[in-house]
């Protein structure tokens, strides 16, 4: 009949039937959740039970997890970690510029600039081989004991050029990928509509480059987010510095589990956005490949 239909009827149409059934759990799926909890479960389960059952848990249980000292160490240990955000947001700032600039020096063509991919390769190497807590040491104790005039002494200002000068390294290397990733005809295609090679890069290549290199570029993030820890040697009071005063204090390494607690807190959703990140960019490559 002409005037009937899916809604006349009562059925429900083939599209929002395809959509009701991605979106409800197969029975083989809700089994296999189900066995996947229960095997968590006793596998964390049995876990526990042995360290608890353990001769040497009373003392390590006073050591790492006393509640009295939790209790009184987490406001402070909690109010130093105000200096590792400041840290890791200045830093991070400024590694997505100076990152994407030493990139982009490496990927220029031509002969006459060879000299230019020279430096920015020797910088990146350069500082991907040195150990974080080297550069963070030499820069906050070597650069002030020259006691130049008109230059910063701060210990604050030495640790962020020392995590912005490490990580650019490896954030260069990433846009780098993104750039190379690009197929070649997009910067062609640009150069015959009247763009100069940089109007290119900038308005065609790196846009699409950066889009490309958002996931990597969180778990770079991630380590610069830790690594902001290792500022402690040069006597900044973050969180970690706070929770070796705290144990110093009371003798008791209850500081340091709430150290580790802060960091989980923020680097684990971290982690679990670059996955859902990469889930999606490979769901909108398989689109596009159909």
């Amino acid at each position: 009949m002409i005037g009937s239909g899916p809604a006349e009827s009562g059925s429900i149409p083939p599209v929002a039937a395809g959509r009701r059934a991605r979106l409800l759990p197969a029975p083989g799926d809700r089994r296999g959740f189900g066995i996947a909890i229960v095997s968590t479960v006793i596998v964390f389960g049995l876990l526990g039970f042995v360290i608890v059952s353990s001769a040497g848990w009373p003392r390590v249980q006073q050591s790492f997890f006393d509640p009295a000292t939790f209790e009184a160490s987490w406001p402070r240990v909690t109010r130093a970690f105000w200096v590792n955000v400041q840290l890791f947001l200045l830093a991070e700032a400024l590694v997505l510029v100076l990152g994407l600039v030493i990139a982009v020096l490496r990927s220029l063509p031509g002969a006459a600039l060879a000299p230019i991919r020279l430096l920015a390769t020797a910088y990146v190497d350069l500082f991907r081989a040195l150990p974080g807590i080297l550069v963070i040491s030499m820069l906050g104790f070597g650069v002030p004991a020259l006691r130049i005039e008109g230059l910063p002494t701060d210990e604050f200002f030495w640790a962020l050029v020392a995590l912005t000068l490490l990580y650019s390294a490896y954030v260069s290397e990433v846009y780098r990928a993104g750039i190379d990733s690009i197929h070649p005809s997009q910067a062609a295609a640009a150069r015959s509509l009247g763009l100069s090679q940089l109007q290119a890069m900038r308005f065609v290549v790196v846009p699409q480059a950066i889009r490309r290199v958002i996931p990597p570029l969180l778990n770079d993030f991630i380590g610069l987010q830790k690594d902001t820890a290792l500022v402690s040697v040069l006597g900044v009071v973050e969180v970690f510095r706070a929770a070796q005063i705290r144990q110093a204090a009371t003798f008791n390494s209850t500081p340091y589990v709430i150290t580790a607690i802060i960091f989980l807190l923020l680097t684990v959703p971290m982690a679990r956005l670059v996955d859902w990140l990469v889930r999606r960019q490979q769901r909108r490559s398989a689109a596009g490949a159909r």
